[in-house]
């Protein structure tokens, strides 16, 4: 194989396996992340996460997982291999996970139960 050839190949390869970059340049992982995204800036604590949503006027989607169990993995792999889901997360949300359960009820609507994902509206201003 040509050096010309093996360049292309290479190219083609490093394409098909790239991970998304965000707008403002490859990001140092953070160990929030927790595998979610390591591209993405995680609030580290509920009460921030608040703070930046109103703050930065966006959503805030909050997961909550647990390292043990299947399903928690299942779709860490599917938000953390997806580009378009951590373009939008990176984009539109503020972002939190969290693997223990916090004080406020309306984060369980529906039950204490993992993965669980909950979104938290910007309030309505008048």
């Amino acid at each position: 194989m040509t050096r010309a050839a093996a360049s292309l190949v290479l190219v083609a390869l490093s394409s098909t396996f790239a991970k998304y970059v965000p707008k403002s340049g490859q990001r140092i992982p953070q160990s929030l992340s927790r595998g979610w995204g390591d591209q993405l800036i995680w609030a580290q604590t509920y009460e921030e996460a608040l703070f930046l949503s109103r703050s930065r006027n966006k959503p805030l989607i909050v997961l909550f997982h647990l390292e043990d169990c299947p399903h928690s993995q299942a779709l860490k792999q599917a938000f953390a291999n997806d580009d378009e889901i951590q373009r939008t997360l990176d984009e539109d949300f503020v972002v939190l996970n969290l693997m223990q359960e916090t004080g406020d009820q309306h984060l369980s609507p529906d039950g204490q139960y993992v993965p669980r994902i909950v979104f938290v509206g910007l309030p309505d201003t008048p």
